[in-house]
């Protein structure tokens, strides 16, 4: 199988028609069209739908541009990988990190990342586990950084960083602001953070724990923006790392409310291919960040 095939198939999937694929690859759409028809042949299946208007993936398409994604995304990384290797540091970093480690970690790990790869473009994305898993096992995330996901899938390999708690927090001057347990807040509505791909397994063993019924969960929140707008323009209530008190910019819209019960977080965890090395700037980044954990466990201590 020819690369040039696979990468002319990623093309047509990702434009949705020969005519744009042409344009992207700077290339003809007859020549297209036949690289296009040889992979068909050569693995024995029917990769797209053509119509007037352009073209479509089939399910065997759609399951061999997953695989086709990937492989060019190690082929990527590993053009890097080699060039880091020999010294050179350019090259393209995707980081997914929780509000956790962008609070605690990346202040710290940032700048000597950048003095040891200064013309390494990071691209860092404000997620939870669930919404880049597939980004993970396909190479397009180098790694995530956040709570435990729990249950992952068997390419992906995790290292704990840290044991983590929570509080729970609502706007300033919220009606509950002087609640002293949680069962005084069962009337209360919540926002959840999707930390895992069931949004009841965050709040809802920990209320069943205490004896009390299941959060009313009204707002699911997949970026931190979207729960910051909500939580200060709202009565919602949120369930938050501990590490949230840190953060300079909101210490004047919300406040903690201090419940007596102990509210326990998931380990702040990376997680990564297993069985694939990461890129030298990859690693550099991952080994920076540990050394964030290990600054936060001093100032802890003092």
């Amino acid at each position: 199988m020819k690369f040039s095939a696979v990468r002319d198939f990623l093309a047509v999937a990702e434009r949705g028609s020969l005519r744009a694929a042409a344009r992207q690859l700077n290339g003809s759409q007859p020549a297209i069209s036949r690289s296009i028809q040889e992979l068909e042949r050569e693995l024995g299946v029917v990769l797209f739908e053509r119509s007037p208007s352009g073209v479509q993936l089939t399910p065997m398409g759609s399951v061999f541009l997953r695989r086709a994604s990937a492989v060019r995304n190690e082929l990527r990384l590993a053009q890097e990988e080699l060039d880091q290797l020999r010294g050179e540091t350019h090259g393209r970093l995707t980081v997914a990190l929780s509000s956790v480690p962008h609070i605690a970690l990346l202040p710290h790990a940032l700048q000597p990342f950048r003095a040891r790869y200064p013309h390494v473009t990071i691209d860092i994305r404000d997620a939870m586990y669930p919404t880049i898993e597939a980004d993970l096992k396909e190479s397009r995330v180098d790694c995530y950084m956040g709570p435990d996901p729990g249950e992952m899938a068997p390419e992906l390999t995790r290292e704990k960083l840290f044991d983590n708690t929570r509080l729970i927090y609502g706007r300033k001057g919220h009606p509950l602001a002087h609640a002293k347990s949680l069962a005084e807040l069962v009337d209360a509505e919540w926002i959840t953070t999707s930390v895992t791909h069931i949004a009841e397994e965050e709040l809802g063993p920990l209320f069943a724990q205490h004896g009390l019924p299941a959060p009313r969960l009204v707002m699911q929140a997949h970026s931190t923006l979207s729960f910051l707008v909500a939580l200060t323009h709202s009565d919602l209530l949120m369930m938050l790392p501990v590490q949230w008190t840190q953060f300079m910019p909101l210490r004047d819209m919300v406040q903690a409310i201090p419940v007596r019960e102990v509210l326990p977080a998931p380990p702040i965890c990376l997680v990564r291919r297993s069985g694939l090395p990461l890129t030298p700037a990859a690693e550099y980044f991952c080994d920076m960040m540990r050394r964030a954990v290990l600054h936060r466990h001093v100032a802890d201590a003092i």
